[in-house]
């Protein structure tokens, strides 16, 4: 068994695609309309068979409700890896990224946090 979709819940797709293709350079794999919504899913430019990341509409009450609850208490949805947390840092400021969690060294990771403007907090990490 292996991870092959993972999703998180926005607020507003395409504001979620643009954020996630435009700033944080992901690939956009699949986009199928589904009704009201659509199937939209994004892979890691250097992973492109690799886990998909699922920009799933936040219209159900509960999950707009952990959405919202998980942003007001700081709570990261999920975390993506980077190999130079500070270059990478670097890079989404100069495109307007807001941080909530600058740089920080625990043990053999850094990790910051950052608002995807879609109703997330986003955690990245550099493991050392």
């Amino acid at each position: 068994m292996k991870i092959f979709i993972t999703s998180i819940f926005v607020q507003d797709q395409d504001k979620a695609l643009a954020f996630y293709t435009e700033t944080l350079d992901f690939v956009k794999k699949h986009d199928v309309p589904t009704g009201a919504h659509r199937w939209i899913t994004l892979v890691s430019p250097d992973q492109q068979e690799g886990t998909e990341l699922l920009l799933e509409p936040n219209e159900h009450p509960a999950a707009k409700e952990f959405q919202e609850k998980l942003f007001a208490d700081g709570i990261p949805v999920t975390m993506f890896g980077v190999s130079d947390i500070h270059e990478e840092h670097k890079r989404l400021v100069d495109k307007g990224v807001s941080f909530t969690m600058e740089p920080t060294t625990m043990g053999n990771v850094t990790i910051a946090v950052f608002d995807d403007t879609c109703g997330n907090l986003i955690q990245m990490m550099e493991q050392k």
